[in-house]
């Protein structure tokens, strides 16, 4: 099964992201957009892994989870990996305190202690838009055009969920397999 670990998004965030993705999705760029009940902030991400390692992976997101607060989270800007003039991934970041940062080190101390390496990038807390499909590219300053079509709103990230990615011919579902609440 295919793992991460998230944390969902709520209204009002959730609104402003799908008004954001609507206005993008009609921009008909070569595009797979993510769908509208996936909207989630990745802190790690485990690839394959087989079904009995799901107990010692919950107990790790348990034990670097134990002590986190809510977490007082702000929308940031419209933005793409490797970078705004060559965009692969769209994303909008995700304004946190250094809570976030703490919370997501301690996840990936954790999983690394239990065979996970750890992520090779500086952790850039955001929300994952869409893929720009290979060999496809976007209208230059196409990013620009759409910076203002949503709202900045604060929210709270309360709860940690390990999902398993379940590929179907529709895209990846996404279903809870540990969900943690560590803001109530």
């Amino acid at each position: 099964m295919r793992l991460f670990v998230a944390v969902p998004v709520p209204d009002p965030a959730r609104e402003q992201i799908l008004k954001l993705l609507s206005q993008l999705r009609s921009a008909g760029w070569p595009v797979r957009w993510v769908h509208d009940e996936g909207l989630h902030m990745t802190l790690k991400f485990f690839g394959e892994v087989g079904g009995e390692r799901l107990d010692v992976i919950a107990e790790a997101l348990r034990f670097a989870a134990g002590d986190a607060g809510a977490l007082a989270l702000h929308l940031g800007e419209l933005g793409a990996f490797p970078s705004r003039s060559r965009p692969r991934i769209l994303w909008v970041g995700v304004i946190a305190p250094p809570a976030l940062e703490l919370l997501q080190d301690r996840i990936e101390r954790g999983c690394e202690a239990i065979g996970f390496p750890p992520e090779g990038a500086p952790f850039q807390p955001h929300i994952t838009l869409g893929r720009v499909r290979e060999g496809q590219r976007l209208p230059p300053g196409g990013l620009d055009d759409h910076a203002t079509a949503f709202d900045r709103v604060p929210f709270v990230g309360s709860e940690l969920v390990l999902y398993e990615s379940v590929l179907t011919t529709s895209g990846p579902r996404y279903e809870s397999r540990l969900t943690l609440d560590f803001g109530r």
